[in-house]
Order: structure tokens, then sequence, then C-alpha cells
């Protein structure tokens, strides 16, 4: 999940009034407010190569659904839409962030199914209120990541005060753009627009399937709408109870533990990449290459901050890691910089996308609940995790810090136990660093007759339609019939993970896996 300024002296944060709101009180789910009628999408082609049978359409939903006949907003859709004679009904999908588009998800979902079960849905994609094609979309700072920034870790008190000045300047912007959309980009405000969807499309229930963010934005809908739930399905799950500032910290530990995983899979290759078989010697090599790019910017793209960015989406996808580990092993052991170069700008560079998607992560982060408002607070937190977990810690806090200064009341968030839904399916990795295997557990617990299915010993986040035959068949099982696994303890269902790659093969070089389709559309780094 994902980045601010005040004296150094230690003084309070105090924030400008630029926006007023009214925060209401959805811990427990707020009342549906009063619904106006939402128009039938009309369906045109728009398919890909990859996806020949998308159809594309937009619905208008109210900006504030409290004054549902006033200003609208557009909301971009995608189809794919069934073609057995047994219809299940609209499936609903989303990647994550908050800030992902989902509309190419809806074609990856359809093709990645089992044709018998796809084929019984209408898989339906959508563009969050703010995001990608639906309109207006947010892009509060174009080029806020552009290179070099200032070096994550704030070392000295100039480089804190220069990554201050960033966070604060990205909330001031988002506020001078779009001050009367900021106080309507939150969870419960994408849940609305999820019902107006649903009665766009003619159904009384839907289907739901989200990775990521996702899970919570699907939970809450369940604590919302339980009744207009039929299926529904989470991987990769948020713990709610961390929404958002204790979340990111879980993060840090999580995502320092799976570096820790990729660097020891580098010194169990030493034969391809020459930089040590012990994972501590490893190690070392990565944090000099860091302190190198910090004083020497790699092509004046690739300075510390950045070196960041290109091994955090490694986190997410052990796919990504004999890619990286040549990167690492160029640098270091060539002193060619080229190959960090191009991995930065594949895993880590973000682009205009980039910046819309982040501009509604923190626009829906930011509002969905309170964050600290003394710079104190985070500094002394993250100095805490930093100590034991240096791998991420500030680049996170910094990716978040907007919050610190953002102009808009907070929500408080939706609790989401539930006693009301049909039996839902969970999938969790026991090493997942994005969604910490807890928030899995948690979610199990609190929706009553869940079953958990568990990849025992996998690290990636979004693991179903990623290549594991053996979670696929329970989601396969579940969008048949509804059928769920039923077991003893935590978990109702354990798979194995799958092995981790090897390094890299011409082959493999130019072929491309689900696992890494999947991973490119997964939502904003988080």
């Amino acid at each position: 999940m994902k980045k601010r300024a005040a004296a150094l002296c230690g003084a309070a944060v105090v924030l400008a009034g630029m926006i007023t709101s009214i925060p209401a009180d959805a811990s427990t789910g707020p009342a549906a407010p009063r619904t106006a009628r939402t128009a039938k999408p009309v369906w045109k082609k728009c398919g890909t190569s990859d996806y020949p049978m998308l159809q594309c359409a937009s619905v208008k939903v109210p900006l504030d659904h409290s004054n549902p006949y006033g200003e609208r907003i557009t909301l971009a859709l995608s189809r794919v839409p069934h073609t057995a004679r047994t219809y299940q009904g609209p499936l609903l999908v989303n990647p994550g962030g908050p800030g992902g588009s989902g509309l190419t998800l809806a074609g990856f979902v359809a093709s990645a199914l089992p044709k018998a079960v796809a084929a019984q849905y209408d898989v339906i994609g959508f563009d969050p209120r703010g995001v990608g094609r639906s309109k207006p979309a947010l892009d509060c700072k174009p080029g806020h990541f552009k290179p070099v920034r200032p070096d994550t870790v704030p070392g000295t008190a100039a480089v804190e005060r220069a990554n201050l000045a960033r966070a604060r300047d990205f909330a001031g912007a988002c506020a001078t753009r779009y001050a009367n959309l900021l106080p309507y980009l939150d969870t419960v405000s994408a849940v609305r627009d999820m019902d107006a969807i649903r009665a766009a499309l003619g159904a009384k229930k839907i289907n739901y399937f989200g990775y990521s963010y996702g899970t919570y934005l699907g939970a809450v809908y369940a604590k919302l709408y339980p009744q207009r739930v039929r299926r529904l399905v989470l991987d990769s799950i948020v713990d709610p109870t961390g929404v958002w500032y204790d979340d990111n910290l879980s993060q840090d530990y999580a995502f320092n533990d799976r570096h820790l995983a990729f660097l020891a899979w580098v010194a169990k290759h030493d034969a391809a990449y020459g930089l040590g078989t012990d994972p501590a010697v490893v190690e070392a090599k990565w944090y000099a290459m860091r302190a190198a790019l910090a004083e020497n910017p790699a092509q004046k793209k690739v300075g510390a901050s950045e070196l960041e960015d290109t091994f955090i989406p490694g986190g997410y996808y052990n796919g990504y890691w004999p890619y990286l580990a040549e990167a690492f092993s160029s640098y270091v052991n060539s002193k060619n910089a080229d190959p960090l170069v191009e991995a930065y700008e594949n895993f880590g560079a973000v682009d205009a996308s980039g910046d819309n998607g982040y501009s509604v992560y923190t626009a829906v982060q930011c509002r969905d609940a309170s964050w600290p408002r003394d710079w104190r607070r985070w500094r002394r937190d993250t100095w805490a995790v930093h100590d034991k977990a240096p791998f991420m810690a500030w680049n996170n806090a910094w990716y978040n810090a907007p919050c610190a200064f953002w102009p808009t009341d907070s929500l408080r968030p939706v609790d989401v136990s539930n006693r009301s839904l049909p039996p839902a399916l969970l999938f969790q990795a026991t090493g997942d660093a994005a969604t910490p295997y807890e928030g899995g557990v948690t979610v199990h617990h609190q929706l009553r007759g869940s079953s958990l299915v568990v990849e025992q010993g996998g690290g990636n986040h979004g693991i179903t339609l990623s290549g594991n035959a053996c979670l696929d068949k329970y989601l396969a099982a579940y969008l048949t019939d509804g059928r769920v696994p039923r077991g003893g303890g935590e978990a109702d269902a354990v798979c194995e993970a799958l092995p981790d790659p090897k390094p890299l093969t011409a082959k493999a070089a130019s072929s491309s896996s689900r696992g890494s389709t999947l991973h490119g559309l997964l939502g904003y780094r988080g």
C-alpha cells in the first residue's frame, strides 16, 4: 500500500483547512443513501489482440451519493459477455490499488478461468472513480516521481526537509486541482458506485472477485449490501483492522523479509550471478550498490530511491527476480548500469498512468481513515521500523506522507465483520508482503461461513489465476456451483507454492507467463 512538510524542530503539523467536509461514521457501514436511476450501459466492441471479446461502455453516477440528483461523474466499464446457456450473472473484478484500472483485468480473468466457467458470467471490469478512463481522472502533480529524487532515508535534516516538501507539495497540488472531488474519493463512495453499476446492469445480485485493496473494496460492499452479494472471492487480503497507517507499517517488515528471500535466492544461484553464496554477503553488496547510487545515480536516472522502486516489485512477484538479479550482478560485477536502468524503466518508473494511480491511491487512503498529523509520529515510527527492516521503511513512509497534510477530513474505516453473507472464498499466501498473512486470517474470522485457502510457502501477491493449479481448482469449483472447502483449523485448504524461478535463459527471457501478465495488471503499488 502506499508518500509532508513541517519544521524539523519537531513542531506538530498544522493542517490548513483547504477543504472541509463532515466525516460520516462508516465504522459499521453507513446507511444506503437515496439512489437515482442509472441508465443501462451501451456496449461497444473494444477488443484487443489479447482479449478480442472485450466490450466497453460507461455509466454516470452521482459524485455525492447523498445527493443523487446533483453533479454526476462517469465510470468506464468493460465486459466479456457470457456465452453459455447457464448464466450466473455479472462478475465484477478489481485489481486493487486503490488506483488500479480494471478494464483489461476483465479480459484477463475471462481468458484465465476455465472456458466452461467464464462462459457462465458477464465478466465486468471497471475503472473506479478518478481512475484511468473514468471522468474526471486525477493527476495531481504530473512527474511527481521524476528521477532523481532525494534519498528516501533522511540521513540529514536537509534530506528530510526535501522529502517533506515533496509530500506537502503533492497534497497541496491535489487540493488546488481537485478541491471539489477529494471529499468524494473514498472506499465507501466507490462501493456505492459498484452498486450503481449493479443496478445499471439490471442484476439483483453481483458476484465479485478482488485482489489486494480490491479485497477491502469487496468486503465493504458486502457489509453495506449483504443481500446483493451472490459470490465473493478475495485474493491477497487487506487487514481491515489496520486501515491504513498500521497496515503500511506491517508491510515494511513483510517486504524486508521478502527482499531477504530474494537475496538468498541470488546467493543460491551464485553460478549465474557471481555475488556470493552467503546471503549476508549478497545483502551487503546490495546496500553497497544503494550507497553508490545515492552518491552517483546511474545515467542520472537511478539513485537510491529509484533503486528501491525498482526492487520493490520483486516483493510482489518473484517472477521478476531473475531480471532484478541480472541488473544487480551487472552493476556490481561489470560496472555496467545499462541493465539496471532498463530494470528501473520496466519495474520502477512511473508514467502518466502511474501518476493517475498514485493520485487516486493517496486520495482514497488519506480520506478513508485518520493518519497522524504530527510528523514526529511518522519519524519515530519509521526509524523504529528501519532499524529492524530497512529495505522499504522510509520509501513507504514518503509514499504515504501526503496523508499527513491531506486537505480533507478523514472517515472511519468500515467494520467489515459480517454474518449475513453466503459462503465467501478467501485466498492468502503465507509470505505475502503487500498484504501480510494475518489479514487473511482476520477476514476469515470476520466473514462468518467463509473458507480460507492458503498457499503454504508462497510469497507472491495475487495468487489465483497465476499458474497454481491447486488454487485455481478451488476458484473454479466455487464459481461453478458455490462449493467451498471445509477443513479444521486456521485454513480450510492448503496448496503448496510454486517453485521459485530459475535464472534467465534466452528462451525464458523471451516468454511471458500468466503470472507475469496478472502482476502487470494488479493495482498501483498496493
